[in-house]
C-alpha cells in the first residue's frame, strides 16, 4: 500500500525545514522499505503570490486525499498590509479547519546537552517532559467578528465561542494522551471571568468520571503561566483553549533552549494529521542556512508515531536527534558547550541526523544476523 504525505512548505525557512524533514523521512523509509510518496503544494505567502489566496482549492484537495501533511512555515512582512483575509496565516487556519484537526499536540521535552540554554535553572528544567493538548479549531480565533471592526471605527469586537461537542471532543483526546502518560491532566482556563470556561470546566469534570485512572485538576491561565516557569516538571498533560495553548506552548518553548526544538502535531478522530514545527518563518534568516531543521524533523518523528502507527521508526528518528546533540552538533540558535560543541548549517545538521540513524540500523542489522 502506497501512503501519501503532503508537503506545505510555505515561507521563510519553512522551504529549509520541511526539506530536511523530508530527507529524514525518506531516508527511514528507504531502510524500512515502507512505499511513501511526497507532493508538494502551496500554502501561506507564496500561495498568495502565485495563487491569490493564502489557501488555493488544489491545495484543500490534495491534503483532503492524503495520509499526513507535512508543513514548515507561513508568514512574513512582506505580507503584512494584506488585509486579514488573505494573509498568510489564513492558510494555516483554514487547512487546520477544512481538515477538521481539532486537536494540537505540542510536546515539551528537556534535551540534556541543552539544559544550559534554558533560562530556568537545571534543577527546575531536568525533569520536564509533558504535552500541550491545545483545542484548535475554534474560540476567539475563529470567532466572526463584529460589523463595527474596521480601521475607520473606534471600536473592534471579536467573538470568542464554543460548542459543547467541540470542547469535549479536544478534552477526551487529552484524556487518552493522559492515560498513556503519567496520567496527571491539567485543565486551563478563566472560569473567574469567562462563561466559556465555565462550561469548559464542566465538560473537564464529565470527562474525569469517565477516566478515573487520570488525577485531573483545573488551574487559571495567568497561573499556570507562572507554573510554567517555576515549576515546569509538575505537568504532565495540559489541555486548553486555543488562544491559551497558543500562547503557552510558545512560552514554554523557552524550556527546551530553543523553539527551534519543538515538533507539534494537529489531530483529528483518525489517523490524518497535519505537522509541523511551532517555530514561525524566521524570514531574517531565511535561505541562509542557519535555520534549526529539528524541530521539523521531531514533527516527522510525530507524523510516523501517529499518522502512521510507526513507533519504532519515530523513536528511532528521536533517537538519532538525541545522539546529534550529545555529539555536540548544534546550529546557531542552539547553545552547547564544551570541546565537542560545533556549529552547523541546515543541511549539515540534517547530514548528521541522517548518518546516525544509518549507524543505528546498521548495528542493529549487525546483531540480527
Amino acid at each position: 500500500m502506497t501512503r501519501t504525505i503532503t508537503v506545505l512548505p510555505g515561507d521563510g525557512i519553512g522551504p529549509e525545514v520541511t526539506e530536511s524533514a523530508v530527507r529524514v523521512l525518506k531516508s527511514i523509509f528507504k531502510r524500512f522499505h515502507h512505499d511513501v510518496r511526497f507532493i508538494e503544494k502551496r500554502i501561506g505567502g507564496a500561495a498568495i503570490d502565485q495563487d491569490g489566496t493564502p489557501l488555493p482549492r488544489e491545495t484543500v484537495e490534495q491534503c483532503e486525499s492524503s495520509d499526513a501533511i507535512l508543513l514548515g512555515a507561513v508568514g512574513g512582512p512582506e505580507w503584512d498590509k494584506q488585509s486579514m483575509d488573505v494573509r498568510p496565516e489564513q492558510g494555516l487556519l483554514g487547512i487546520r479547519k477544512a481538515l477538521g484537526l481539532f486537536a494540537n499536540l505540542r510536546p515539551v521535552k528537556a534535551f540534556a546537552p541543552l539544559i544550559d540554554a534554558s533560562p530556568l535553572k537545571r534543577s527546575y528544567v531536568e525533569q520536564v517532559d509533558f504535552v500541550i493538548v491545545r483545542e484548535l479549531t475554534g474560540g476567539l480565533y475563529f470567532g466572526k467578528p463584529s460589523e463595527r471592526r474596521g480601521r475607520n471605527h473606534e471600536q473592534v469586537v471579536d467573538t470568542l465561542a464554543y460548542s459543547k461537542n467541540e470542547i469535549e471532543r479536544v478534552v477526551e483526546k487529552a484524556f487518552q494522551f493522559a492515560e498513556k502518560r503519567r496520567k496527571k491532566l491539567v485543565s486551563v482556563d478563566k472560569a473567574n471571568v469567562l462563561e466559556s470556561s465555565r462550561m469548559w470546566r464542566e465538560v473537564v469534570n464529565e470527562a474525569a468520571e469517565r477516566h478515573p485512572e487520570v488525577e485531573a485538576g483545573h488551574m487559571l491561565v495567568d497561573s499556570t503561566a507562572m507554573q510554567l516557569i517555576i515549576n515546569p516538571a509538575q505537568f504532565d498533560v495540559i489541555v486548553t483553549e486555543n488562544m491559551f495553548g497558543d500562547i503557552l506552548s510558545d512560552e514554554a518553548s523557552v524550556i527546551a533552549g530553543s523553539l527551534g526544538m519543538l515538533p507539534s502535531a494537529s489531530l483529528r478522530t483518525d489517523k490524518v494529521g497535519l505537522y509541523e514545527p511551532v517555530h514561525g518563518s524566521a524570514p531574517d534568516i531565511a535561505g541562509q542556512g542557519k535555520a534549526n531543521p529539528l524541530a521539523a524533523i521531531l514533527s516527522g518523528a510525530l507524523l510516523l508515531r501517529y499518522s502512521f502507527d510507526m513507533d519504532r521508526e519515530a523513536g528511532l528518528i528521536e533517537e538519532a536527534v538525541q545522539e546529534v546533540l550529545e555529539r555536540g552538533y548544534h546550529t546557531a540558535d542552539l547553545k552547547i558547550s564544551g570541546s565537542k560543541a560545533q556549529s552547523l548549517s541546515t543541511t549539515e545538521m540534517t547530514d548528521r541526523v541522517i548518518d546516525v540513524i544509518d549507524e543505528k540500523c546498521s548495528v542493529t542489522e549487525k546483531k540480527n544476523r
